[in-house]
């Protein structure tokens, strides 16, 4: 369900639709219909199974360090950094970018401060829990 959730660049509809599909299994699990209006609140304490969108930005926040601490000019590393120039870009909202979330959270700076390990996993749950806010408006 998760695999290679690193690189996903996440906005409402994609965790939607991860959080419906966990639900769904969790019910499954504990042979729950939808007619039983249980919540899942109660359905997650029985099933103790965390939450599907924290798990992936805790692992897109992972990620996005051990990419920043690469010493050497790898492709993932100038992939994330690049920048096209001759490209005209199409009009309204620009999409959503997979750096823009990590950067809202930690500033533009983002990858200097990912070189001090312990700053950047204590500033992880301050990452997951501002997407979760976001996420539920």
């Amino acid at each position: 369900m998760t695999y290679e959730c690193q690189t996903w660049t996440l906005n409402k509809t994609p965790c939607h639709k991860q959080q419906t599909a966990q639900r769904a299994m969790e019910r499954q699990m504990l042979n729950i219909k939808l007619k039983d209006r249980i919540l899942t609140i109660e359905i997650r304490k029985k099933t103790q199974v965390i939450d599907v969108v924290q798990y992936i930005q805790r692992q897109k926040w992972r990620w996005a360090g051990h990419m920043a601490r690469d010493k050497d000019n790898r492709w993932t590393k100038r992939c994330t950094e690049w920048q096209p120039k001759s490209e005209r870009r199409d009009r309204g909202r620009p999409e959503a970018r997979w750096m823009d979330d990590i950067r809202r959270a930690a500033g533009p700076q983002w990858q200097r401060k990912a070189y001090d390990r312990r700053k950047q996993k204590t500033s992880a749950e301050g990452f997951i829990l501002q997407w979760m806010d976001k996420a539920s408006k």
